[in-house]
């Protein structure tokens, strides 16, 4: 609660903002609350690691083809999972461009997920996709996109000098590694990780470590509230 708000207030002062998320654009834009809010007119929203992007300018998703491998895992994946006896506290979501396999409420989650990962690497290697692994899920997805070149690419397209980047997952370290290379590059980078003690590479990472959501939309507030009138 408080994010809408924050960004609406903040967007008009910057040259972009963006959302970077695993999950379909469209999704993202509803969970958001994103769409036709007053002072975020220019937002988008890169859905499925890029592959698939909203623009509030049209209110429309353009996507990729979506790569064979996926419908091939989606129909093997419940057999998969109880013949190797991984079906219990294990749970499927269906991401249209990709398959996620979540262990969070197996009985124990971190023996579950570390038990699955080698299988379902193999399974996904067998269809042409890779598996991208999150806190508690193992998510089986075409390759040639993460977070890290979805973000790249659009930097590049609006001729960003500045980036700031907030995330609070293992998803998000290409990204992380993408804006070390822009300073590497010339261009100004923060690197925000909303604090988790479950992905602590990520907080190592950062050049500023919040305490969660909350504080993210306190950052963007803050932020808003001591840059110059747009």
């Amino acid at each position: 609660p408080g994010a809408v708000s924050a960004l609406s207030a903040l967007a008009p002062r910057l040259r972009s903002v963006a959302v970077v998320t695993g999950r379909p654009a469209g999704v993202a834009v509803r969970y958001g609350g994103f769409a036709g809010v007053p002072g975020l007119d220019h937002l988008v929203v890169l859905g499925h690691y890029g592959a698939e992007r909203w623009d509030a300018v049209t209110g429309t998703v353009r996507a990729a083809e979506t790569h064979p491998g996926v419908a091939a895992v989606r129909a093997e994946l419940p057999g998969f999972l109880d013949a190797i006896g991984a079906w219990r506290g294990t749970w499927i979501e269906e991401k249209g461009r990709a398959v996620a396999v979540h262990t969070r409420r197996a009985e124990d989650p971190q023996a579950a997920f570390d038990a699955l990962r080698a299988p379902l690497a193999e399974l996904a290697a067998r269809h042409g996709l890779i598996v991208e692994p999150g806190r508690m899920v193992l998510e089986l997805r075409p390759p040639g996109m993460d977070k890290g070149v979805a973000l790249a690419e659009y930097l590049r397209e609006v001729g960003a000098e500045s980036v700031l980047y907030a995330g609070d997952d293992l998803g998000d370290l290409p990204a992380f590694a993408a804006v070390e290379k822009l300073r590497s590059d010339g261009v100004a980078g923060l690197l925000v990780c909303s604090g988790s003690t479950e992905v602590e590479e990520l907080a190592t990472r950062a050049d500023l470590v919040v305490d969660g959501p909350e504080g993210v939309v306190g950052l963007l507030a803050s932020l808003t509230a001591n840059l110059p009138p747009a």
